[in-house]
């Protein structure tokens, strides 16, 4: 059975950095997608970054330049290290992850496995 466990969330000040990490156990494929996404109360689930087997990853505009996804194949772990946090960014965090290409355009709907979130809260 496919685990998502994540870590790293907490508060930070505008300007701050932050890690997270998505630990994956039960299940291992050569094609992959994985990708972060956030939420706050009452919007929809949004797509952050993205990285794939085959596709080169990928930026929501809004985090481009600040925020990088990583994956490290070795440990089975995937990460996002966040950096100048903006208020903005303020959100549950959530890592996803399928054993297939990504599709062009990813949305929750893709995804058949999930981490429980991990807050991340920027006071300005």
């Amino acid at each position: 059975q496919v685990q998502l466990v994540e870590s790293g969330g907490g508060s930070v000040q505008a300007g701050g950095s932050l890690r997270l990490s998505c630990a994956v156990s039960g299940g291992t494929s050569s094609r992959y997608c994985m990708a972060w996404f956030r939420q706050t109360p009452g919007k929809e689930r949004e797509g952050v970054a993205i990285i794939g087997s085959v596709y080169s990853t990928r930026y929501a505009d809004s985090v481009k330049g600040r925020f990088t996804i990583s994956l490290d194949n070795a440990k089975s772990i995937l990460y996002l290290q966040m950096d100048k946090l903006q208020p903005e960014d303020t959100a549950m965090y959530y890592c996803a992850a399928d054993f297939s290409v990504c599709p062009f355009i990813a949305t929750p709907a893709h995804f058949p496995y999930w981490g429980q979130g991990t807050q991340v809260t920027v006071s300005s």
